[in-house]
């Protein structure tokens, strides 16, 4: 099957490369020239916790002639809607798209195309692109590091499905979601807390993680969370073989204090990692807030489960992004 990954970002550059360094024959589809000539002039190249270049063929949007069976969507949801119908003129009468966006992006996806021609993957490990191009891999590069949890919004596994997992599994675990909205919500989970308060402090996972300030709230973001799928009757999945909600769930004094402890542990592996959002924010472009901590605000409201430390986290992004504010610790004290 012929397939393309569209939007050669932080993540896509990675995707790429490993996919390029097995082997793989595929297209880079592009909206930024600047990428696009610096992706076919030298590849796509990974710098961090690995260091290598492979050799892609990267094309603009505007000039794809081909059609595709399967397209890795990596864009920003902010444009999904005229993404998605520009994509569905290049795919194939049953191509199909694997969306590998933050959020619940299925949903508007298949409204489009359809829920049967929609697949959706969370994406367990992060990167941050530092030029055109170039993509630091800040998660170790490992297996059991490199997840991915892939589930079909129809509920089917069909040929597609099949051919998805084979090329995935060339860079890294793909575990099999039948309870695909349990595996969503759990990176909803992990992205609501963690590139959340990167993005209002203006650092790292672990930074955020570590400082103990911040990390009463992350700890507040995480129950919320873990609260609104409850009344919302959504299993929270494992992720890489870690129960978060085990582990960071409490209801005593005990739990809420051994929970507290976890987190820093429980995002070791991911430290490094600076949120997409942040990287937006530091670029002067919008970034996803509405798409992540926004979602837990809306299931919030529509199963009356109360969510301050969401609600605020949203806030402040937003006046960040008015330039009323700037990232940085300082902005702990607004959630008192």
């Amino acid at each position: 099957m012929k397939y393309a990954i569209y939007g050669t970002g932080s993540l896509g550059i990675v995707l790429a490369a490993y996919l390029s360094e097995a082997g793989e024959k595929f297209d880079c589809i592009d909206r930024n020239k600047n990428n696009i000539e610096a992706l076919n002039k030298n590849g796509a190249c990974v710098i961090g916790k690995r260091q290598f270049c492979a050799k892609v063929n990267a094309i603009h949007v505007d000039d794809v002639k081909e059609k595709y069976d399967i397209i890795f969507l990596l864009t920003k949801q902010l444009g999904n809607k005229e993404t998605v119908n520009k994509i569905s003129k290049i795919l194939n009468k049953d191509g199909v798209i694997c969306t590998m966006q933050n959020g619940l992006p299925e949903e508007e996806i298949s409204e489009i195309i359809s829920k049967e021609r929609t697949f959706g993957c969370t994406v367990g490990w992060g990167a941050t692109r530092t030029e055109y191009g170039v993509s630091e891999l800040t998660s170790e590069p490992n297996r059991e590091s490199l997840t991915f949890g892939l589930g079909s919004y129809a509920g089917i596994k069909n040929a597609h499905f099949d051919e998805i997992v084979r090329i995935l599994n060339i860079m890294g675990q793909v575990d099999i979601e039948d309870n695909f909205i349990g595996a969503r919500w759990v990176k909803l989970l992990i992205n609501s807390a963690f590139s959340g308060m990167s993005a209002v402090c203006g650092d790292t996972f672990g930074a955020v993680a570590k400082n103990k300030k911040s990390r009463k709230i992350i700890q507040k973001i995480i129950k919320e969370c873990i609260d609104v799928a409850k009344a919302a009757n959504i299993k929270i999945e494992k992720i890489q073989g870690k129960d978060v909600v085990k582990l960071l769930d409490y209801k005593g004094a005990l739990k809420k204090k051994i929970s507290f402890l976890i987190i820093p542990i429980a995002i070791k592996k991911h430290a490094l990692l600076k949120a997409s959002m942040l990287q937006d924010i530091e670029k002067g472009i919008p970034c996803e807030i509405d798409y992540i901590n926004g979602i837990v605000c809306i299931f919030g409201k529509k199963f009356n489960v109360p969510t301050p430390a969401n609600d605020k986290v949203c806030e402040i992004i937003h006046k960040i992004e008015a330039k009323e504010l700037t990232p940085c610790f300082d902005n702990v004290k607004l959630f008192d």
